[in-house]
């Protein structure tokens, strides 16, 4: 090897150890520190780890409503979806993810998450007189089986057992898992990711009336079974 070559050789190795003495042996670089859970604050981050499982990658729907649902943002305003996020809804799916309740994460992260949903796919909703999000007005299931045949018969069938374009919304399985608020969340913002329309479109040109959905909310809960899908009491021996 030629002493030319030699030389660079050696003076390429040189820089290189003098570059890595510039930075303290151990010290993290800068992009490489990870954030605890409850310093995340980017809305993309906590909707991923937190909602896309159940609500969808793009809140477009999966196991769960659809968040990213105009209809259902014109109904539910931010308080609504705080309280849903930090309490969950028990007796079903939804779990509660504030701190308060026994979840992981802070109030501001929870702002974060309700004000980034509208801010991503809330848009205005044309009509006026949206129905409420809760009940105005007590409930008649006598009359909601009478508004059932009207607007829902035609995809659920007779009794709502299923039919060629839904499925049975009486089957004690699917009631033991969702609450009358989330029947009538159903009822009002449908579920466009499976084919299931909104309180405006289940009979073309006739929305149905704050109190139709109520009564027809009624009717279907009152097919549930007693505490199905609750565990025992304590102490108490399950049935073989």
């Amino acid at each position: 090897m030629s002493c030319r070559r030699q030389c660079v050789l050696l003076s390429m190795l040189l820089a290189g150890v003098l570059s890595g003495c510039s930075s303290s042996l151990g010290k993290p670089g800068p992009n490489s520190v990870t954030l605890a859970p409850a310093q995340i604050l980017d809305f993309g981050q906590l909707y991923s780890a937190n909602c896309a499982g159940c609500h969808g990658v793009s809140g477009r729907g999966g196991a769960a409503i659809a968040v990213a649902n105009p209809v259902y943002l014109a109904i539910a305003d931010d308080a609504v979806i705080r309280k849903v996020v930090s309490n969950g809804v028990p007796g079903t799916a939804m779990p509660a993810f504030a701190q308060s309740a026994g979840g992981m994460l802070t109030d501001q992260q929870i702002e974060i998450i309700a004000k980034g949903v509208r801010s991503r796919w809330g848009s205005p909703v044309p009509g006026r007189g949206l129905p409420s999000y809760a009940p105005q007005s007590a409930s008649n299931a006598a009359r909601g089986q009478i508004a059932y045949a009207t607007f829902c018969e035609p995809c659920h069938g007779p009794g709502g057992r299923g039919g060629a374009k839904g499925s049975s919304i009486v089957d004690p399985s699917f009631l033991a898992l969702v609450s009358d608020q989330g029947l009538r969340t159903i009822v009002l913002a449908g579920r466009s990711e499976l084919g299931a329309p909104d309180f405006r479109a289940d009979v073309p040109g006739r929305a149905m009336t704050e109190q139709e959905v109520t009564d027809v909310v009624a009717w279907v809960a009152s097919h549930r079974v007693g505490d199905l899908g609750k565990p025992p009491a304590d102490g108490a021996k399950s049935k073989q």
